[in-house]
């Protein structure tokens, strides 16, 4: 069989039609008849090889929502026609102590969806069943696809550190995660904080369910928040005050962070140590919590915040997400 694909060639090259034989398929595999792919900032790291583990041709693509087209004859769980979503990670060794304790998605033999794999800016894609999760009915599969990045990195800290409802949280940066953990956490029961760089996204940070928003821009506006929060999350790729969001924790807080700052953090050890503070950092999510956070999104009618371009234009999508321009997920449509 063909599989028809967008790839580029060489670093940061142009997306362009491609296509390639998968082979046959594995017995623990599913091929998913793709019909909406997000894109994720994750897609532009890797188009250019920020990351130096790209491999080319390049299909990028993990935020896939589709149709189950064939299931391999060991798995069991899927049916010919499901609607289904896949994430970051297409594989995983399914035996070693990280997989057999749910935590699959720290496997270090993982293998990630476009990496070392043609992803999902295509017709079809593949992946081992235990990373392939059925869409609940009332998740609208034209916005679900940046739920299997985007979504489940920031609902997962939420999870694993275990925030508390009578929390007090922050959200720094109202973007493509933070649109979403802002609305995660509301849901969860937290008092919302949304710091931004941006005063003009106030009014959708707080119809998102935000309680507060700081423009950080303005002077002494972290001094002004220092000691308040339980639970900070960083969804920007951007290096930051680091020291001033430290102190904005209250004893025993946590600064987690999940967009990937671009030097080394420099912090001192003493306001972490006095304070019994805690900084932090995580991937997407494992299997489980992926379920956990679908069910989540279904009970309490979470939806991304999404732009539809038609896969037939995916150098215009890639083109408006470099530029910084979407609001706040791009999601193709095959």
């Amino acid at each position: 069989m063909t599989i028809h694909a967008y790839a580029a060639q060489e670093i940061g090259g142009k997306l362009e039609p491609f296509e390639y034989n998968p082979g046959s398929l594995n017995g623990e595999e599913v091929e998913i008849d793709v019909e909406y792919c997000g894109i994720c900032h994750s897609d532009l790291s890797m188009l250019d090889n920020e990351w130096q583990m790209s491999q080319y041709p390049f299909v990028p693509g993990h935020e896939v929502v589709g149709k189950i087209a064939a299931v391999g004859d060991r798995v069991e769980n899927f049916r010919v026609g499901q609607t289904v979503g896949l994430g970051w990670f297409a594989n995983s060794c399914m035996k070693c102590e990280w997989c057999s304790t749910g935590d699959n998605n720290l496997c270090a033999d993982g293998e990630g969806t476009i990496v070392g794999r043609h992803g999902g800016f295509a017709d079809k894609v593949r992946a081992h069943a235990g990373w392939v999760f059925p869409l609940p009915d009332n998740i609208d599969p034209a916005k679900a696809g940046p739920l299997f990045c985007g979504g489940i990195t920031v609902f997962s800290p939420i999870v694993q550190f275990d925030v508390k409802p009578t929390d007090r949280v922050a959200v720094i940066g109202v973007g493509g995660l933070g649109h979403l953990a802002i609305q995660f956490l509301k849901a969860w029961g937290c008092e919302v904080t949304a710091f931004s760089t941006s005063p003009e996204k106030e009014d959708e940070a707080r119809k998102l369910g935000a309680s507060h928003f700081i423009n950080v821009k303005e002077e002494g506006a972290l001094e002004a928040v220092a000691s308040r929060f339980d639970f900070i999350i960083s969804t920007v790729s951007a290096d930051l005050d680091w020291v001033s969001y430290i102190n904005a924790l209250r004893p025993k807080g946590r600064l987690h962070i999940v967009g990937v700052a671009p030097n080394p953090l420099s912090f001192g050890v003493f306001p972490l140590l006095a304070g019994q503070k805690q900084v932090s950092a995580s991937p997407t999510g494992s299997p489980h919590t992926i379920e956990q956070m679908l069910d989540f999104t279904a009970r309490h009618g979470i939806e991304t915040m999404t732009e539809m371009f038609p896969m037939s234009e995916v150098n215009a999508a890639m083109d408006r997400l470099r530029n910084g321009k979407p609001r706040y997920r791009i999601v193709l449509q095959r």
